[in-house]
This record gives C-alpha cells, structure tokens and sequence, in this order.
C-alpha cells in the first residue's frame, strides 16, 4: 500500500499503532503536582440543612451528547434520569470535552433547578464538575460516578 508521502507501507499493525497522534493523558501511575494548583477559597457563609435538603442531585446516564450549533462552549446533553423521560441539560464546556468520550458515562446532576433558556433551547438541571486553576489555567472535570449506580439514584 502506498501512504500519501509515496513511501510503500504494508498493512502492519505496528506502522498504523505508531502513526497514531498522541493524546496527552495521564496515567493512573502518574502523580499530579497539586503545588502548582489552585482553588477557590470555601464559602464563609453557612446554609442551613433545610435550605440543603431542598437540592436534588441524582445519577444520570449520558445517552447523547452534542455540539450546540453556532455555540463554541455548549454541550446538548440528552440523559436518563431514571424517569423513564429523557432530560436535557446544556453545559458550557465543549473546551474541556469532546461529545463523544462522554456518552455512556454516569454523572451527577442537580435536577430540581428551573429550565434555563440557552441559544433557544430548555436546560433542566446542571450537571457537577470540579473546576480549579493549573500553571494559570483553568482546568475543569465533570463529576463521573461508577457506571453500576443506576440512573435516577439519589444523592445524599
């Protein structure tokens, strides 16, 4: 076979697995340098348990996930939330993820917040991350659970 460059490879799985790019993730057995790390100092005001308790966050399931068109930061989340009712939950972090890696997981949602109109569409609910700061950058991570907790599980 002949590659662009004109050169002639074979089907080899070792040519095709070395050509692949890279992507820069780490590995469990890597250590994060939490020194250089910074995070938003803790709210100094109390919340009452009642005012607490009113907050439902529950397990969903990723069934689909997309692009919001003419947005650079949306992301359309269809999800189960163990209603037996798909949800849609819009989120500003399409620099953090791609659509694709994140059907299929299990994430943490509140979802007794009012629908927020965003580029014309209903967001129900909002989905956690962890947000802090590296080397001056923002870093963001979706709260991801263990796929075994089903759908609509409440969170206490």
């Amino acid at each position: 076979m002949k590659s662009l460059d004109g050169v002639n490879k074979k089907n080899d799985v070792n040519n095709t697995a070395s050509e692949a790019p890279e992507k820069n993730v780490k590995t469990e057995s890597e250590k994060i340098d939490f020194s250089k790390v910074k995070v938003e100092p803790l709210f100094e005001e109390f919340v009452d348990f009642d005012t607490f308790s009113k907050s439902d966050f529950r397990a969903v399931k990723v069934k689909e996930c997309v692009a919001v068109p003419k947005s650079k930061k949306l992301l359309q989340f269809t999800l189960d939330d163990g209603t037996g009712t798909d949800r849609t939950i819009l989120s500003g972090i399409h620099s953090f993820y791609e659509p694709e890696e994140l059907v299929g997981k299990t994430l943490i949602a509140i979802t007794n917040l009012p629908p927020r109109a965003m580029m014309g569409i209903d967001s129900c609910g909002m989905l956690l991350s962890a947000i802090h700061e590296e080397e001056g950058e923002e870093k963001l991570h979706l709260l991801m659970v263990d796929d075994h907790i089903p759908a609509g599980a409440k969170l206490y």
